[in-house]
C-alpha cells in the first residue's frame, strides 16, 4: 500500500515554493498529499496535469492555518471542501478528505473525514486513487499502480455502485481506457457501463460535451468510440457515428507529424454532417456561438482538395476563409476521402506559414481618385478586390486604380 521514495517529486512539481504548503499543514497537525491525475501521470512519466491536493484538515482548519502563516486563501468550492491557496502567484486547490453520504447519479452529499482510505474509496478508478507526499512516498489503497503498469482501467469496488454515484463516470471510464488501457476493456467495468447507460440521460449536455471533448484528444479515441457505439452507449448521448473509420484514418495520418488534435474537428469527422445535421449537432452539444458557427461553416463551405494543390489556390483559400478554417477544412477533406496525399503535411505547413495577402485599396483611395461617387464605393471596391484575387493577388494599388480610371473613361 505504501511505497517509500517511489516517485521522483520533480516529475510532479516545477515550482518548489509549493512545498511550503506541506510544512504549513504539518505545523497545524495535519497531513497534505498530492492526489489524482497529477500523481497518476507522473507515475507514467506524463507532464501536464493540474496539481490537486488532499488534506485531513477540515476546510476551516486549513484556512486558519494558512491565515496564520500569511498565505491567502480563496473559498473556490468550500461547499465541497475545496480551498484555493495562493502560493507565489499560483492558485492551488486543496480538498479535505471526504466520504459520500448520499448520491443521486449527478451530485453527492458529503461529510469530511480524516480517513485516507475512506477518501480513496469514493474516487472512481483505481488509477485515480493514488496519493503522494512531498518526499515521493506513494500511498496506493486499491492497487492503482499495478493497474497502471498493466494497462488495466477498472472501478474501485463495485463498478455499478461507482457509476450510480455519478453517471458521468461511464464516459470517464472510456476516456481513461483510451489513455491508459491496453487490450480489451475490463469486463466488469464494461458490463456496468452497459447496465447503467440509461443514467447518462440524467446528465447535463454540458458535462457530457466536456467529457467527450476530452475523450476526443486521447490517442485511441477512434477505437474507444467504436467500442462505445458497438455497446449502444454512444447513442445515449449522441447520434450513432457512421464515420469512425474516418477519424481512425485521420489520427493515424497525423500522429507521426504531431499535428495538434482538435476535439470539435474530430467530432465533425465521425459524422461528416451536411448543414442540417451540423446545425442539429451544434445545438445538441450546446456549443458556444463561435464553435457553432465554425462547426456549421465546415459543413456549408464547398471546397475541393484540388484547391489546396497549387499556391495561388491555397492563397485564395487563406485570404477568403482564414488560416485556421483552411487548415481544418483540409484535414476534414483528407479524412472524408481517406486520402493520404504524399505531400499533405507540406500543404498543411504551407497554410500555417503562408502570409495572408493584404488588399492594397481602401475606400478613401477610391474617393481620392475622383472617379467614384460615395454611393458606388462599396460596389466598386468589391469588384476591384475580385479582380485582384483573380490576378493571383499580383495587381498593386497603382494598377488597380488605373483599371478603375480606364473603366470610368470607358463609361
Amino acid at each position: 500500500m505504501i511505497r517509500d521514495n517511489y516517485l521522483d517529486i520533480n516529475k510532479l512539481i516545477k515550482n518548489k515554493k509549493i512545498l511550503r504548503l506541506f510544512m504549513v499543514v504539518k505545523r497545524h497537525g495535519g497531513v497534505l498529499r498530492f492526489v489524482g491525475g497529477a500523481v497518476r501521470d507522473a507515475l507514467r512519466g506524463i507532464e501536464g496535469s493540474d496539481l490537486d491536493f488532499a488534506t485531513d484538515l477540515s476546510p476551516d482548519e486549513l484556512a486558519e492555518a494558512c491565515l496564520e502563516e500569511g498565505l491567502k486563501t480563496v473559498p473556490i468550492g468550500i461547499k465541497f471542501g475545496t480551498v484555493g491557496v495562493l502560493i507565489d502567484d499560483e492558485l492551488v486547490e486543496v480538498t479535505s478528505l471526504r466520504k459520500d453520504v448520499k448520491t443521486d447519479g449527478r451530485h453527492a452529499e458529503i461529510e469530511f473525514t480524516d480517513n485516507w482510505e475512506e477518501d480513496a474509496s469514493r474516487r472512481d478508478l483505481t488509477i485515480n486513487a493514488v496519493y503522494a507526499d512531498e518526499k515521493g512516498n506513494v500511498f496506493d489503497y486499491y492497487n492503482g499502480i499495478e493497474d497502471l503498469e498493466k494497462g488495466r482501467v477498472r472501478f474501485i469496488g463495485s463498478a455499478s455502485q461507482r457509476i450510480k454515484e455519478d453517471y458521468l463516470r461511464i464516459l470517464r471510464f472510456f476516456r481513461f481506457y483510451s489513455l491508459f488501457g491496453s487490450g480489451k476493456p475490463d469486463k466488469k467495468a464494461l458490463e456496468a457501463c452497459i447496465e447503467n447507460r440509461e443514467g447518462l440521460k440524467n446528465l447535463s449536455m454540458e458535462r457530457i460535451r466536456d467529457e467527450l471533448f476530452k475523450l476526443m484528444l486521447t490517442p485511441r479515441a477512434a477505437e474507444t468510440m467504436q467500442i462505445m457505439q458497438d455497446n449502444n452507449i454512444l447513442s445515449y448521448v449522441m447520434p450513432d457515428a457512421k464515420r469512425i473509420d474516418a477519424l481512425d484514418f485521420l489520427m493515424r495520418l497525423t500522429a507521426s507529424k504531431k499535428v495538434p488534435g482538435k476535439p470539435l474537428r474530430r467530432i465533425f469527422t465521425i459524422y461528416q454532417p451536411d448543414v442540417a445535421l451540423a446545425e442539429n449537432l451544434a445545438v445538441r452539444m450546446r456549443l458556444s456561438r463561435k464553435e457553432k458557427q465554425e462547426f456549421i461553416r465546415w459543413a456549408s463551405t464547398d471546397i475541393s482538395l484540388s484547391e489546396f494543390m497549387d499556391e495561388n489556390g491555397l492563397r485564395r483559400l487563406i485570404y477568403t476563409y482564414g488560416k485556421e478554417f483552411a487548415a481544418d477544412k483540409f484535414l476534414l477533406l483528407l479524412s472524408k476521402n481517406k486520402e493520404a496525399l504524399p505531400d499533405w503535411y507540406a500543404i498543411w505547413k504551407s497554410i500555417e506559414n503562408m502570409p495572408i495577402p493584404v488588399f492594397p485599396l481602401k475606400g478613401k483611395d477610391l474617393i481620392a481618385s475622383g472617379t467614384v461617387s460615395q454611393q458606388e464605393i462599396g460596389k466598386k471596391l468589391k469588384a476591384l478586390e475580385n479582380l485582384w484575387i483573380n490576378s493571383g493577388f499580383s495587381l498593386d494599388k497603382k494598377q488597380l486604380l488605373q483599371h478603375l480610371s480606364a473603366q470610368a473613361k470607358a463609361s
